[in-house]
């Protein structure tokens, strides 16, 4: 059995106590363990907007925060408890629009609360949120199970941003396969996830790391000290284009160019996104650019840019790991995941 450093267990994304959403602050870890208390769905639209939690943390959020929003208005006529869940959904998912599981996974639960009529909507809603984070988590050990199937003894791996479960159970895997592995891990601009956030659950892990800047990732791969480029992704179309944290498609690029796998973690594609050009990006704060941690790296009259995803060709990808199996980009859309 393995088991998943603390920043990926329910309680080290998230915990509902006392009509309270107590949301782990990503922002201050590893530094700090400190929690942010929402009372509603505004409050955590307004966290995962300012990157409270990140990546897969969000997914896990806006589904307690339904049964939350359940809870707090049961006593309400019930076509009133209904609209709160409308709009609490609603809110979650306008607050990170290329999360698109999370946007899934809520219209799943507003449509087991309109299916189930008879029956209370907060019944409703704790056993369907329940359902799907067990469903996920199965997930989650299937394509780690499958992409540590992938990874080689001596393995050198690159990676971006923080990848959530399914990278570090494919690290996990591996290693009780008795494969020695080693992972480069880019620090990840604005917020440094990679740093934070990946460098200290694969130190919990005892998965040996180094920690490089976001531009070395290329140079590693030219050098040959990278034998595996693996990452999650926020978003995958049903072409098998992948969308990701920015400064991934420089590092496919450069595996492209120098014979290295780029191997894609992924739940499903999204069935509502054919290509590229059905994905919005998310254009963040400039600000977040031009200051790190709270600290100012540049003058005040310095204007940034922050599109906060790439987008990464197919023919860029060697492999999508999925549930189904593990596929070639243009399998997806013919598997019908």
């Amino acid at each position: 059995m393995v088991h998943l450093p603390f920043l990926l267990t329910e309680d080290g994304i998230c915990r509902l106590q006392e009509g309270h959403l107590f949301i782990l602050d990503r922002r201050r870890y590893p530094f700090e363990r400190v929690e942010v208390s929402c009372r509603n769905a505004e409050e955590v639209a307004t966290a995962l907007k300012a990157m409270v939690t990140q990546g897969g943390g969000p997914l896990e959020v806006a589904l307690k925060t339904m049964i939350m929003e359940a809870r707090n208005h049961e006593r309400l006529p019930l076509l009133n408890q209904v609209r709160h869940l409308e709009e609490a959904a609603r809110l979650l998912a306008d607050a990170r629009p290329t999360n698109t599981t999370m946007a899934r996974s809520l219209d799943e639960v507003l449509s087991e609360v309109e299916q189930r009529k008879d029956e209370p909507p907060v019944k409703v809603v704790e056993e369907t949120v329940r359902t799907i984070l067990d469903r996920f988590a199965g997930i989650y050990h299937r394509i780690g199970k499958l992409g540590s199937t992938l990874i080689e003894d001596g393995d050198q791996i690159l990676t971006t941003c923080f990848a959530e479960h399914t990278f570090l159970l494919s690290l996990l895997y591996a290693k009780q396969a008795g494969k020695n592995i080693r992972v480069l891990v880019s620090e990840t601009r604005p917020y440094l996830q990679g740093s934070r956030l990946t460098a200290p659950s694969l130190e919990e892990a005892g998965i040996p790391l180094r920690v490089i800047t976001d531009s070395m990732g290329p140079t590693m791969i030219a050098s040959g000290k990278v034998q595996l480029y693996m990452t999650a992704a926020d978003l995958v179309c049903r072409d098998g284009t992948v969308v990701n944290k920015i400064g991934t498609l420089a590092n496919a690029l450069a595996c492209s160019r120098y014979g290295i796998p780029y191997h894609v973690l992924a739940i499903s594609p999204d069935p509502n996104k054919n290509t590229r050009a059905d994905v919005t990006i998310e254009m963040r704060d400039p600000k977040e650019v031009t200051e790190c941690m709270g600290i100012k790296t540049t003058l005040d009259t310095i204007e940034g840019v922050y599109p906060a995803f790439d987008i990464v060709d197919p023919e860029l990808v060697t492999r999508i790991i999925t549930p189904k199996g593990i596929l070639r980009p243009g399998e997806m859309e013919e598997d019908g995941i």
